[in-house]
């Protein structure tokens, strides 16, 4: 199984995901890892990606997402996924899920500026929030709740996934 924790900037995908994996013993990959320096010097300089930009990390995401089921393993990946064809195009398996963390604005954007070990600037969440098409097809969690929270929320879903309907 893989579970994408998706979302903005600064909304906690990275927190929540470590946390996720950790208590599932599962891997962790932050998506942001994947990024090319170019990708992280645009950012760094307060410019949004394109989607000339995303692609070819989508492809090497989409590259982890596929080694690991292929390996039979599970997976938490945190990942912006922020546009249904860039989750469509994730979703390599009936395998992947998507958890979508959500907050206020304000909250997030307080957040990013407390942030200093990080290449996203907040003067990019504006962009991120007109970028994200908001999913159906997961389960939304808003982060006003501690991420322990957050997680045991996810736990139960996934049991919810894996049990067999009569």
């Amino acid at each position: 199984m893989v579970i994408v924790v998706m979302g903005v900037s600064g909304v906690g995908k990275t927190t929540v995901g470590q946390l996720l994996a950790t208590a599932q013993a599962w891997q962790f990959i932050d998506a942001d890892d994947l990024h090319p320096e170019a990708n992280r010097q645009k950012m760094a300089n307060g410019q949004p990606l394109t989607d000339a930009d995303r692609w070819p990390w989508l492809a090497l995401v989409r590259e982890q997402i596929s080694a690991v089921l292929a390996q039979n393993c599970s997976l938490v990946l945190a990942c912006s996924a922020l546009r249904a064809e860039y989750r469509d195009y994730l979703a390599v398996d009936q395998q992947v899920h998507f958890v979508h963390l959500v907050g206020d604005p304000a909250l997030i954007q307080a957040r990013l500026q407390q942030r200093s070990n990080h290449f996203m600037p907040s003067s990019l969440l504006a962009s991120q929030l007109a970028t994200l098409e908001m999913p159906s097809n997961a389960l939304t969690l808003t982060v006003d709740a501690e991420p322990k929270t957050l997680v045991e929320s996810i736990q139960r879903w996934m049991l919810d996934l894996t049990t067999p309907t009569s």
